[in-house]
């Protein structure tokens, strides 16, 4: 398995933002965590990360337990959903410097021409499109050899020809036996590249299979319908009681 996660707890003053979250991350697979906004996602995903400290349980990452240890970050390529990039750099020079950060091999000329960034490298990032800044993180994320990536909301800002090579990359990368996360609003991304479904709800994993198993459990024969029949709180409460 890639990632074990056991009773994890976390708390943000009197909001319990996970309820002991246990999960299982199994390797070359896409997952989508999905939910409403306050189900807890967020705060998975940095835990995962390190950037959330939880209260209570356990994660490990590639067989091995990540509190007190950082290295295992190295194992992961994160796609943030706002990269807060420095306004003056230039695109070319961003590059370079997480090259010189990870001193790891990486393979940004390929991904350079793939999301047509060429004309932008000598650019400020100030004074680039909500969509190129976007690519340009894609490239940041893609361009070193992890087997762990996590894409929070990857399709933002994109154009219909970037969007079907982020699906194409997707799939590559899985195809090489990587394991992906993905955040994302978008049902029909979601339903393209989703292997599993990990619905949160309320700081806990409320649904976890296939969209098929999704469809069967909810009774809904389109997925956007089965998600919206998940997060109705009428729902919730009928399951909760069974």
């Amino acid at each position: 398995m890639t990632i074990d996660i056991k009773d994890l707890h976390k708390q943000f003053g009197k909001n319990q933002v996970l309820k002991g979250v246990d999960l299982t991350i199994d390797k070359g697979r896409i997952y989508a965590i999905l939910g409403p906004n306050g189900s807890g996602k967020t705060t998975l995903i940095k835990s995962i990360l390190g950037m959330v400290l939880p209260d209570k349980g356990h994660i490990t990452v590639l067989d091995k337990p990540i509190k007190k240890q950082w290295k295992y970050r190295k194992q992961i390529d994160y796609l943030p959903q706002i990269a807060n990039f420095p306004p003056n750099i230039k695109v070319k020079e961003l590059i370079h410097m997480i090259k010189d950060l990870r001193n790891s091999p990486s393979a940004e000329k390929e991904l350079i021409d793939l999301f047509g960034l060429g004309p932008f490298l000598d650019k400020k990032l100030s004074t680039l499109s909500g969509g190129t800044k976007q690519k340009v993180n894609i490239v940041l994320t893609f361009m070193f050899d992890s087997p762990l990536l996590i894409l929070d909301e990857p399709t933002t800002g994109l154009d219909p020809m970037a969007l079907i090579r982020l699906k194409e990359l997707i799939l590559k990368e899985k195809s090489n036996g990587k394991t992906i996360l993905i955040t994302s609003h978008i049902m029909q991304f979601v339903e393209e590249m989703a292997d599993q479904i990990v619905y949160l709800l309320e700081g806990d994993i409320y649904f976890k299979g296939t969209i098929p198993e999704l469809k069967k459990q909810t009774g809904q024969s389109s997925f956007e319908h089965a998600i919206a029949t998940l997060t109705t709180s009428e729902n919730h409460a009928e399951n909760t009681e069974i």
